[in-house]
């Protein structure tokens, strides 16, 4: 059942090659820059090393109502040492 899958994903904002990025909650099938549900945060590739900023508690409660995280948030999550506390059980390395 697609209808209602939630997905946690980037939305790209910034300008012409300069791109930053919201972490978001969306609609699975909303498009990639369109409405979303809830701003859980940033990512900035830009800036040396690259920024990171996560509401870990945030995305923690949408991964327990059954949120998806996208192979790329999942990485981030990871680098930004979160992935822990948003999906335990999974080992931060």
């Amino acid at each position: 059942n697609e209808e209602g899958m939630l997905k946690i994903r980037l939305t790209r904002t910034g300008a012409t090659k300069k791109p930053s990025y919201r972490i978001v909650v969306a609609e699975a099938r909303s498009p990639r820059d369109g409405k979303y549900i809830d701003l859980v945060g940033h990512y900035n590739p830009l800036t040396e090393p690259s920024t990171i900023e996560v509401d870990a508690e945030k995305a923690a409660k949408w991964v327990s109502h059954g949120a998806q995280m996208t192979e790329t948030v999942e990485k981030l999550f990871k680098r930004a040492g979160v992935l822990e506390q948003v999906k335990p059980g999974t080992k931060a390395s």
